[in-house]
């Protein structure tokens, strides 16, 4: 049993059995066939990944009851909702355009989920105000949403969700309309608020960082199925397509392994310190890259290829380098190395990486 299994498993265990989300998902549109399986209990904040047109938000759309099922089932907490219509399925959903009333200021904007849940006016607004102190918006309480900043709008958004108590709360794109600095900001507040919330969460995202630093579990589609899940931090050391290894930062490989050399089937061998025999990856980030105009002739490093500079691109003080020939990859250096190396489209250059700096693992 993995790490995440046994977590998995001893949470409901603690619960009621059958608690939390049983899932699998299937849609049919055209040519396009979702067919996604998802667990999770009562606690876990699950993020799916994946390219556009991948899914995701299909996905999202189904457990909320707004795209129906073509197959499958949708349980939670043992409950069947796939006949369960949206209003009254124990689900909050926060859009990514947050979907504010314009006309009702911040506390009634959070009272309106509780008033059609039965609560009265009174009930409602005191439920509302809770929420909204919470988030640390009470002096907001009567602001409409075109008074409100992107990450205080976020917030009430969140606030509406959580007043109804689902169980299952569910975010697509959360943090996509805020501007980096307020996205700082309130990816730590929610990431605080997700913690406290003891239903199940599942959340869209475009950005990896927002998925490792909200989610304890992420679960990458591609193409309409899942390619691949588990924690973040398993994710991002063992990338399984290109999609993912782009997305954590990685140049990855597919390969046949015969003990240290792993062949790769564009020709180009990588020399690695595990010792493997079949099929693998191999994967080292830009970072583990060195450039040299010249070949280097002293160079510690076991790998060395071949390559040209088809691309350049500046972030702050780094420079990351597309490079292709021998082994197309991407390297990243400083402004100050890549001046000094006289780089440009189509230079010639040789790179180099030490076999410390590769992981290798069974495909």
């Amino acid at each position: 049993m993995t790490d995440i299994e046994d977590t998995t498993a001893g949470r409901a265990a603690d619960g009621v059995r059958g608690a939390g989300l049983d899932a699998r998902l299937v849609v049919e549109r055209g040519s396009f066939r979702l067919d996604v399986a998802l667990t999770a209990a009562p606690g876990d904040v699950v993020a799916l990944l994946g390219p556009n047109g991948a899914g995701k938000t299909t996905a999202l759309r189904a457990m909320a009851g707004l795209v129906p099922l073509t197959g499958g089932h949708l349980r939670l907490d043992g409950a069947s909702l796939e006949r369960t219509r949206p209003e009254s399925r124990p689900v909050g959903v926060v859009f990514q355009d947050y979907l504010l009333f314009p006309h009702l200021s911040a506390l009634d904007n959070v009272a309106f989920g509780p008033r059609c849940h039965g609560a009265t006016k009174a009930e409602a607004r005191a439920e509302a105000g809770a929420w909204l102190d919470r988030m640390g918006l009470a002096e907001h309480a009567g602001s409409r949403p075109r008074r409100l900043s992107g990450g205080q709008a976020q917030r009430v958004a969140l606030a509406r969700a959580l007043a109804t108590r689902p169980r299952l709360l569910l975010l697509d794109e959360p943090l996509a309309a805020l501007d980096a600095r307020t996205r700082l900001e309130v990816r730590g507040q929610l990431r605080r608020h997700l913690a406290e919330f003891e239903a199940v969460a599942v959340l869209v995202t475009h950005d990896p960082l927002d998925a490792m630093v909200l989610a304890d579990r992420l679960v990458v589609i591609e193409h309409g199925g899942i390619v691949q899940e588990g924690s973040p931090a398993e994710i991002a050391r063992r990338p399984r397509t290109d999609y993912i290894a782009r997305l954590v930062g990685l140049n990855l490989y597919q390969g046949t392994a015969d003990g240290h050399t792993v062949r790769l089937a564009s020709g180009p061998a990588v020399t690695t310190t595990e010792i493997l025999t079949g099929p693998v990856f191999v994967a080292f980030p830009p970072s583990a890259v060195t450039l040299h105009r010249d070949r280097p002739t002293r160079a510690s490093a076991r790998n060395l290829w071949r390559c040209e500079v088809v691309g350049l691109e500046t972030h702050g003080d780094q420079v990351r380098a597309d490079l292709t020939g021998e082994l197309p990859l991407a390297a990243d250096l400083t402004t100050v190395s890549a001046a000094e190396l006289g780089l440009e489209p189509g230079a010639a250059v040789w790179a180099t990486v030490k076999a410390t700096q590769t992981h290798a693992y069974p495909a």
